[in-house]
């Protein structure tokens, strides 16, 4: 390995030609205030974590987004601007988050009016909770975004001790109560990290990701994965550190590529369909018919059948049909039938 330094006016230019050759290759960006002082992200006192610690000055912060927002002004494939990387740390508070953070997205929008803003919360990006008692005010609206972080170590054992569907359910209320609420005052969320080790030994972070995908299939957020490095050049002060390539991760994920939701599909043009689909996160793929006699199959959510839950009956129909979800038994394969009254199984 070499380490090579370079003047602030090279290293503005190689971003800025990064940036292009990625626009090129119709890769659009963010842009992250990740830490200040150069090294591995985070910890609690490690002197970046919130405004006015040891290496983090609120005003050169400041000056560093205004910096950005200069220099990728009218660069279109820089889409958004997230203003700092996991808050955290003794000194964190809410007063001190709404003053510097309207701060700092009034002094993004005032030189860039195009990109996104996007704020992180407080307790490593776990917690908006804070918004529902006092929502943020700014200058501008229509373009604000709320994002947050979610790993599987977050919940930790009970993901290996207790029935994953009891966790995961208490993990969703949990990421509802403190994040998702921002989707019920009308907010886009950003789920800007999650992750899990790529070589699939790990039982908390398998269960935690089966549990992240229906989430994400279910409320249909962005997101950005934290990472498909492979491996690392360095990683907290060890070198090439393998994170395993997985075929099979990438087939999962794609499935939440595609939106679940969004706009009326209009003949000719593409966007979301609007109905229900049973996905099946362990796969990535989504519960489908070939025929009445045949087996129902897993396959891309893609072409998924259209299906309606119906709360009081208890019953679950493929739309326009009289065709119901049913199953016989504990580990018995599901099958359609037209006896639908009461006959799906929990």
């Amino acid at each position: 390995m070499w380490q090579v330094k370079y003047k602030p006016h090279q290293q503005t230019k190689i971003c800025k030609a990064v940036v292009s050759n990625l626009g090129k290759n119709n890769v659009i960006l963010i842009s992250d205030n990740h830490i200040s002082k150069p090294g591995w992200c985070c910890s609690k006192f490690d002197g970046s974590g919130f405004f006015g610690d040891q290496y983090f000055n609120p005003d050169l912060w400041i000056k560093g987004l205004t910096m950005m927002a200069t220099l990728f002004k009218g660069t279109t494939n820089v889409v958004g601007m997230s203003l700092r990387n996991e808050l955290r740390g003794p000194k964190q508070n809410v007063n001190d988050w709404y003053r510097y953070m309207q701060k700092g997205t009034e002094a993004v929008h005032a030189i860039n009016s195009d990109v996104l803003v996007i704020l992180s919360g407080l307790i490593f990006d776990k917690d908006l909770s804070f918004l529902i008692k006092r929502p943020v005010s700014l200058s501008f609206t229509g373009k604000l975004v709320f994002e947050v972080h979610w790993y599987g170590f977050s919940d930790g054992l009970p993901w290996k001790r207790r029935n994953p569907n009891h966790v995961c359910g208490r993990a969703m209320h949990k990421f509802m109560r403190k994040a998702g609420l921002v989707l019920e005052q009308g907010y886009p969320l950003f789920l800007s990290e999650f992750g899990v080790d790529l070589r699939g030994t790990d039982v908390i972070d398998n269960r935690y990701l089966n549990c992240l995908l229906g989430v994400a299939a279910e409320l249909d957020f962005d997101w950005a994965l934290w990472t498909l490095a492979g491996s690392y050049y360095l990683k907290e002060g060890v070198s090439r550190i393998d994170e395993a390539r997985n075929s099979s991760f990438l087939d999962r994920i794609s499935s939440i590529q595609l939106p679940f939701q969004g706009p009326i599909q209009q003949p000719g043009q593409p966007g979301a369909k609007q109905h229900k689909v049973i996905f099946h996160p362990l796969t990535g793929q989504c519960l489908q018919r070939k025929s009445l006699l045949e087996p129902l199959n897993l396959d891309p959510c893609t072409d998924s059948e259209a299906w309606i839950y119906n709360t009081q009956q208890k019953t679950i129909t493929i739309k326009g049909t009289y065709f119901c979800l049913q199953a016989d038994g504990l580990n018995k394969p599901v099958k359609l039938g037209v006896i639908c009254s009461g006959s799906t199984s929990k």
